[in-house]
C-alpha cells in the first residue's frame, strides 16, 4: 500500500517534469498507459509540448489502497487557461498509468463564461468519523449520480445535500444566477428532478478507478452520448423545453463526487467534446461499468 504522501510526492513529481516539459524527469513504469483527451500518446507529447503555466488550483486526492492520485486544476497553453484533471497510476513506486484530461475552451468554443477556479472547502475536508461510507456505498452513490443522468426523466437514483453545487469547467452550474440557462439557478437535485437532462441518451463507459475513503471522493470517467433525436419535451412540472443537441454528440468527462453522510455534497467535473460513441482506449486495460 502506497501511503498519501507518497502519492503526493509522485503528483508533486509529474507536475515539476510537465511543466519544465522534460519526461525523463519522471519515474516510468515499463510502458506506461498514458492517455490525454481519450487517445493514447507516448509520455512527452500532447499537454508537455504546449503547456506555459499551472494555475494554483490544487484540487488533489488519492487512493491509498490502488495506488492512484489525481488533481483538479488549470493550465495555460500560451494565450488560453484550460481546466485540468489529472490522473497517477503507481506501480512499485514508478507512474504506470496517466489520464489528462484538458478541456481546452478557447479551441472549442465552449459557451460557459465565468470560469473561476477556487478552493472547495467541502471537497478538502476529511468526511467525519459519523458520515462516512464504506467504499462501495461510495461507489453506489457516485454511479446513482449517472444513473441519474442517463435518460433524465425525473427519477432520483441517488442522494444529494441540500446544499449540493457543481462545477464543470471552471463554472459553476448549479444555484448561479448569472448563469445564461435557467435551470442554472437551481441545485442539483432540483433539476433532475426537472427532468432537464432528457436529452442525454447514454451514460457509458463508466470507470470509477479511484476512491479517497478518507475524504468521502470517487473519481469517475465516462461519456455522454446524445443521439440528437430529442427535440421538444416537456419537464416534469409541464413546462415546455427544447433540446440544444439536435445532431449525434459525445462528451469525455472526468468527475469527482465528495460524498458526507451518504449524500452528494459537492462536485468537480472536467469534459469536452469528442467524436460520437468514441470508444475509450481504457476499455482494455480495465473492464468498464455500462
Amino acid at each position: 500500500m502506497t501511503s498519501r504522501d507518497e502519492l503526493y510526492g509522485a503528483l508533486d513529481m509529474y507536475l515539476a517534469a510537465l511543466n519544465a516539459r522534460d519526461p525523463s524527469k519522471i519515474r516510468w513504469a515499463d510502458d506506461p498507459f498514458n492517455t490525454e483527451n481519450n487517445v493514447r500518446l507516448q509520455p512527452g507529447d500532447g499537454l508537455w509540448n504546449t503547456i506555459t503555466g499551472q494555475g494554483p488550483y490544487d484540487l488533489r486526492f488519492a487512493d491509498v489502497k490502488t495506488g492512484q492520485v489525481a488533481l483538479f486544476t488549470c493550465v495555460e497553453e500560451t494565450n488560453a487557461t484550460s481546466p485540468a484533471a489529472i490522473r497517477l497510476g503507481l506501480q512499485d513506486g514508478k507512474i504506470a498509468e496517466v489520464e489528462t484530461v484538458v478541456a481546452r475552451n478557447a479551441d472549442e468554443g465552449f459557451p460557459f463564461l465565468g470560469q473561476k477556479f477556487e478552493r472547495k472547502p467541502a471537497m478538502e475536508n476529511p468526511v467525519p468519523a459519523g458520515e462516512q461510507s464504506s467504499r462501495e456505498e461510495l461507489l453506489d452513490i457516485a454511479n446513482g449520480y449517472f444513473e441519474t443522468i442517463e435518460r433524465n426523466d425525473g427519477t432520483i437514483r441517488t442522494r444529494f445535500f441540500p446544499t449540493c453545487n457543481r462545477v464543470e469547467n471552471g463554472v459553476q452550474t448549479t444555484n448561479n444566477q448569472e448563469f445564461p440557462l435557467p435551470i442554472a439557478r437551481l441545485g442539483c437535485e432540483e433539476q433532475f428532478r426537472m427532468g432537464w437532462y432528457r436529452y442525454d441518451d447514454r451514460l457509458r463507459g463508466r470507470r470509477f478507478p479511484l476512491v479517497d475513503e478518507e475524504r468521502g471522493i470517487v473519481l469517475a470517467y465516462g461519456f455522454i452520448d446524445h443521439c440528437g433525436i430529442v427535440g421538444d419535451y416537456t419537464l416534469t412540472d409541464g413546462t415546455p423545453a427544447s433540446s440544444p443537441v439536435r445532431r449525434p454528440h459525445s462528451y469525455y468527462l472526468a468527475e469527482a463526487f465528495k460524498i458526507r453522510g451518504g449524500a452528494i455534497e459537492q462536485i468537480e467535473a472536467d469534459f469536452l467534446t469528442v467524436p460520437y460513441h468514441m470508444p475509450s482506449p481504457w476499455d482494455a486495460r480495465v473492464e468498464p461499468l455500462t
